[in-house]
């Protein structure tokens, strides 16, 4: 007995010694990995020493010599802290991620490498600048030796085994590239959705449904419009229809990458103008941005230094938006249309020939393998033509070449960097146009109190005679893209008589200006429009109000909401107990997206459910000819639903529903029973179904254990899409900023999911809790707590 406890013991003790050890080992390879932080480190390449101060959120100043020696630098800290993230980007752009994820990520690398974006990355680098491509020169040569800097490779690349792969120049276009994908990307696929929906539906019933006006929109420039009609029981009537085409399919979503974005001029605000800014991405950890500041002399004025502190997007050597201390700039996903599809014809006679705009040409092929770790490669064979890859099929099984802003070389570049050193509003705006990113909206404030809205990034011009919504023949003569919109043309507003700008990913413009730009999914405009009405509400502004207005989560468009499902639960002839509970959960309607709330979820499901089911009665006519379609995200679908409600026309009621009431009482019944059965309709608020899902790229493929401890906790969030305070458990601000130029001290800026990629790094989610809770971090980094110094090696 005693010689089996003690054999027992010696392997208990073993188990403990061998856990502590392998513990041990795997702290000390993870700190192997550790940036560094405190001490020198002496690099080929730079002028003169660059000092790396950090403070307690981890944001990065760097201050040197010259641009070049800042750039280099940049690469170097965003290599320790970040390369594994920017890794990611370089891939996803360039549909290389199955060389570092195996099998599953190979249906992602099908998708994206027809656009050969590597490539198209290798052409930018030819048409760049000599200036530009130093500072890439000079930002690669310091990613490569921080990364080379440490001990041991970052320890995502210890999870899976694999090693990162040295970073190129057009690596960091791959990076710019990697977010028109991100912005863009619905729209290109939602041109498809609406050429099924022209080609099968009623010309009444496609202008019906794709309206670009409504009631919520909050445009700059506005001009009066007339809503759409409804289409008459002639074009379409929806209770003649087989059943069975009215499935019970998905809704698009109202979520897609965008922001919030507005200013006061100094009048309002006592002397410099204030810009607030909120950017709209999915969350991750770390976070996507950066915080940086980059402090430099400036060589017009040998007592001068430029001094820019905002935000950077590790991979590229810019910062995207901040102050430079004489101007503020924001950005705000434009959502105007720059992409389209070209219809095209391939020979009859013979298969590798197609008709272009001066005949008859050959099809480009080109051979793209994708590497496949532990499995054997893959073989793309990808079609060119003069417009751009053949990877689509039309409504009648066309082929599509894609022509789209981000295919062209010169729609990328680092015209971005020139905003360091600019000193006013005005001048920031003309130089907006030329910017090498996907659309934006630019909102700029300067320290006299000017402000400026303009669009930023490269618009193409397009020939009147084709619709852009939709596939179109570009071999007439004169049909499609003519080069790109003179900047003249672009519209702006600069110092506009109400003292106030607002962008909010909705329509911005009207008429003429609406059609050079298109509508590629604009959002409702509900944001913008609660945006607007504060700004109006008040005279003098100071940083504090204009962060009440990001913070703003009053649910004004559900409001009707609210009222429509009490009045038809107070109809319903039924004492059914799912009545009553609905009517119980209702009583706390306080009209906020507050976490607490039940009656907040419960309206914003009826909603959902009511736009579900009236809306996939309109894709029904389309599922004829094609079974599974799910109609794209409308811009105007709030205006839509309501305009049916009110009318309750019997011909746009989808079956078996008698009249419009019933359809109402089903939905409301629907959602009851669906909340019966996770758990019941009291029990479980706003913030249950809102809670934080914000994670790191890896810790979903983990053990639940370590995925909590990579990843943020699950805190109720309040907010949600249709208010300034967007928020769904991993989609919101990744950034939340507001500075007056010159007056930076006073500024603040919050972000989610930290500064460090390093689960061991002080900084890794640092701030996230600020975030969270709206408690504002001052926007210049605070006191320095680690210091060190990259010197030249001679």
């Amino acid at each position: 007995m005693q010689s089996t406890l003690r054999l027992i013991r010696h392997f208990l003790i073993t188990g403990l010694l061998i856990t502590a050890f392998s513990m041990l080992a795997v702290t000390l390879l993870l700190r192997g990995s550790l940036p560094q932080y405190d001490g020198k480190a002496a690099l080929p390449g730079l002028t003169a020493a660059v000092s790396i101060e950090r403070d307690a959120l981890g944001t990065v100043t760097l201050q040197g010599a010259n641009r070049l020696d800042l750039a280099q630098a940049m690469g170097y800290v965003h290599a320790q802290e970040r390369f594994f993230e920017m890794d990611l980007m370089r891939r996803q752009a360039a549909g290389e991620l199955a060389e570092l994820f195996g099998a599953g990520a190979v249906t992602h690398d099908r998708k994206a490498r027809p656009f050969r974006m590597r490539a198209r990355a290798a052409a930018v680098l030819q048409q760049l600048p000599a200036e530009q491509l130093q500072l890439l020169d000079a930002y690669r040569t310091g990613v490569n030796q921080g990364l080379g800097a440490l001990t041991v490779r970052p320890f995502p690349y210890l999870l899976t085994q694999t090693e990162p792969v040295a970073w190129r120049n057009e690596d960091s276009i791959l990076v710019i590239y990697a977010m028109f994908f991100t912005l863009t990307e619905e729209n290109i696929y939602r041109e498809l959705a609406l050429s099924h929906m022209r080609a099968a539906l009623p010309e009444s019933v496609y202008q019906f449904l794709t309206q670009n006006a409504g009631v919520w929109d909050a445009p700059l420039i506005d001009e009066p419009f007339s809503l759409a009609q409804l289409p008459p029981a002639t074009d379409l009537n929806l209770q003649t229809l087989d059943e069975r085409l009215f499935q019970n399919g998905h809704l698009n979503t109202e979520e897609s990458p965008g922001s919030n974005s507005f200013a006061v001029s100094g009048a309002l605000a006592g002397g410099a103008a204030i810009v607030a800014n909120d950017m709209h991405l999915t969350l991750r950890v770390p976070n996507v941005w950066f915080r940086s500041r980059l402090i430099y002399p400036d060589t017009a004025a040998t007592d001068k230094m430029h001094d820019i502190t905002g935000i950077s997007l590790p991979g590229v050597p810019a910062i995207v938006t901040g102050s430079n201390r004489h101007i503020a700039w924001s950005f705000t996903n434009s959502h105007g249309d720059f992409s389209d599809w070209v219809r095209i014809q391939i020979n009859d006679r013979d298969s590798t020939h197609y008709l272009g705009s001066t005949g008859w040409q050959p099809l480009q092929t080109v051979q793209e393998t994708i590497r496949v770790r532990n499995a054997p490669d893959e073989a793309l064979t990808i079609s060119e033509t003069e417009w751009g890859p053949m990877i689509a099929q039309d409504h009648d099984k066309t082929p599509l070449a894609l022509t789209w802003t981000a295919l062209l070389p010169d729609a990328v570049n680092l015209h971005l960097v020139e905003l360091e050193t600019v000193t006013n509003a005005a001048q920031a705006a003309e130089i907006a146009p030329k910017f090498g990113i996907p659309v934006q909206n630019f909102i700029v404030g300067d320290r006299d109190g000017n402000i400026s809205w303009t669009l930023a990034g490269r618009i193409p011009a397009r020939s009147p005679d084709y619709d852009a919504q939709i596939p179109a023949d570009w071999t007439p003569p004169d049909t499609g893209w003519q080069g790109w919109l003179d900047p003249d043309d672009y519209p702006e507003l600069h110092n506009p008589p109400s003292k106030r700008l607002w962008s909010a990913n909705s329509r911005t413009v009207s008429g003429e200006q609406l059609e050079l730009l298109g509508n590629g999914g604009f959002d409702l405009g509900a944001r913008a429009l609660q945006i607007r009405d504060r700004l109006f509400a008040q005279e003098q502004f100071s940083t504090d109000d204009m962060q009440a207005i990001q913070l703003d989560y009053r649910a004004l468009l559900l409001a009707r909401w609210h009222q429509l499902l009490h009045s038809t639960l107070e109809s319903a002839n039924s004492n059914a107990a799912w009545i009553g509970a609905l009517k119980t959960a209702l009583s706390d309607w306080n009209g906020e997206a507050s976490a607490d709330s039940v009656a907040y979820r419960i309206v914003r499901t009826y909603r959902y459910e009511v736009m579900k089911t009236v809306l996939n009665g309109f894709a029904a006519p389309v599922r004829r000819q094609h079974a599974d379609f799910e109609l794209p995200r409308l811009s105007q679908a709030e205006l839509i639903l309501w305009q049916l409600i009110e009318q309750h026309p019997q011909h746009l009621l989808p079956p078996p529903f008698k009249n419009w009431q019933e359809l109402l009482q089903r939905c409301a019944q629907r959602i009851a029973q669906q909340m019966q059965q996770d758990g019941g309709i009291t029990e479980r608020n706003w913030g249950m179904q809102n809670a934080a899902r914000i994670r790191h790229p890896l810790s979903q493929k983990l053990p639940a254990w370590i995925a909590q401890w990579l990843d943020m906790p699950p805190d109720p969030l309040p907010g949600d899409h249709n208010m300034p305070r967007v928020q769904s458990p991993n989609f919101g601000a990744s950034q939340r900023s507001i500075v007056a130029p010159g007056q930076e001290e006073l500024g603040y800026f919050d972000m989610p999911g930290g500064q460090s990629g390093h689960p061991l790094s002080p900084y890794y989610g640092s701030g996230h809790a600020n975030w969270v809770s709206g408690k504002p971090t001052p926007f210049l980094p605070g006191a320095a707590e680690r210091q060190m110094k990259l010197i030249p090696r001679r």
